[in-house]
């Protein structure tokens, strides 16, 4: 009897945990039904987002310079920027804190005898020889428009008597000015060997030249295309042309500087003038054609438009490309400098237009060809008709032209000359 119980208790306690876990198993799915779906959500969100993201880093990254800023001078509006605290090496830039120090001592009349060891450096030379006394705003000239290193260095060394003093002040100058994010090895913007470290940044280079345009001699000779000056002792004529390619192709540039190393790639800093509206640009490491490029941003700024990356960035095709803007300056009757596109410009303009005609024909070409095949293609199957009854025929004419070789091969008797003649004699 207690074993009846015990099985009896036994069994209503199983079946009350089979109707308890019978209840729970809605539940139980509806949870999982849930969990099943916030993946399957989860699944096709995430790659979503990820692409997105990607998509905004691949479209920055394919931007082909490291660093740029796009200002307009006397307003805190900037324009485009990239990168612009990344320490990179800034190259001949660097000059322009050399000569706004040079400007800013008031000595810019002064004679600077050139050391040996002012010469004693790698080109972009003026080609100075040892003794030779040179004006210090001379030197400002040959170091901003040919970024002479010679000039650069002869600066310093007249500046501080040696160029390590010289660096230390370029160093306290360039904090007094507010660039925080920088230091300088040299005065020429060397970045290898002894002077490597030499570095900057776009914000750093763009707070300086705000700096330095702020001076009218700067300004003067950050525009020059040649600087041209006599040694003093020989009278010997130094005439200097500018590596700023941005001058004769974009109609409203106004200079500052050029500069390139190996290590810094092409590095622009570049003015524009247009309708009362002054912008600025830095450019650092670029790996495309930056004239053209100056060109656009230049362009987008001045229209108002929103920067295109795509249209602003184009493929990559180095310094020789020619700017989108090709324009040959001129003096008019009025004394004033007259822009009109250049000759090569207008040769690429015209072969530019014989190309489209010349495509537009091949595209008409192309068109008639396809008719053509496709009158082919309908034309095919009857050929092929026609083809088979030809064989056809064919094969009833080789049958009945065997029949006619038998039959000759039947009737047919050697020929006698003897029985041919006698024939002949009869008759």
């Amino acid at each position: 009897m207690p074993n009846k119980i015990l099985t009896f208790a036994m069994s209503r306690s199983q079946n009350k945990a089979i109707l308890h876990n019978r209840k729970l198993i809605p539940y139980a799915l509806s949870i999982f039904a849930f969990l099943v779906t916030l993946l399957f959500a989860s699944a096709l969100v995430l790659p979503l987002v990820l692409h997105a993201h990607t998509a905004e880093d691949s479209l920055h990254s394919q931007v082909p310079i490291n660093s740029y800023i796009l200002k307009e001078i006397g307003t805190s509006a900037v324009l485009m920027e990239k990168d612009i605290d990344r320490p990179v090496s800034p190259a001949s830039l660097t000059k322009i804190l050399t000569c706004t120090m040079a400007i800013e001592s008031g000595r810019l009349d002064h004679d600077v005898l050139i050391t040996k060891e002012a010469t004693m450096v790698e080109p972009s030379i003026a080609g100075f020889k040892v003794g030779e006394k040179i004006k210090l705003i001379d030197l400002v000239k040959a170091a901003m428009v040919n970024s002479s290193n010679d000039a650069a260095f002869a600066i310093a060394i007249y500046l501080s008597g040696n160029v390590d003093a010289f660096v230390t002040a370029m160093n306290s100058r360039a904090k007094m000015i507010g660039m925080k994010n920088s230091r300088f090895t040299n005065p020429a913007g060397f970045d290898k060997g002894i002077y490597a470290g030499n570095i900057s940044t776009a914000g750093d280079l763009l707070r300086l030249t705000e700096h330095a345009v702020k001076n009218p001699v700067f300004n003067d000779i950050a525009r020059l295309e040649k600087a041209v000056f006599t040694e003093q002792t020989t009278q010997k004529v130094y005439s200097l042309k500018t590596h700023n390619k941005l001058l004769d192709r974009y109609p409203y540039a106004v200079g500052i500087k050029t500069g390139f190393t190996t290590k810094a790639g092409g590095c622009l800093i570049a003015r524009a003038i247009k309708n009362n509206k002054d912008v600025l640009l830095v450019m650092l490491n670029a790996r495309t054609d930056r004239w053209h490029v100056a060109a656009n941003m230049f362009d987008m700024a001045f229209s108002g438009v929103n920067p295109d990356q795509a249209s602003i960035f184009p493929p990559s095709r180095g310094d020789s490309g020619r700017a989108q803007v090709s324009v040959v300056k001129e003096r008019g009757r009025s004394g004033k400098r007259v822009y009109h596109l250049s000759k090569a410009a207008l040769r690429s303009k015209n072969n530019s237009i014989a190309l489209s005609k010349s495509g537009r024909k091949q595209k008409h070409n192309a068109l008639a060809l396809a008719k053509q095949g496709h009158k082919a293609r309908r034309a095919a199957p009857a050929i092929a008709k026609s083809g088979r009854k030809g064989k056809k025929h064919e094969l009833l004419a080789s049958r009945q032209v065997r029949k006619n070789k038998k039959r000759v091969n039947l009737s047919y008797k050697p020929f006698n000359i003897n029985t041919a003649s006698q024939r002949y004699i009869a008759a």
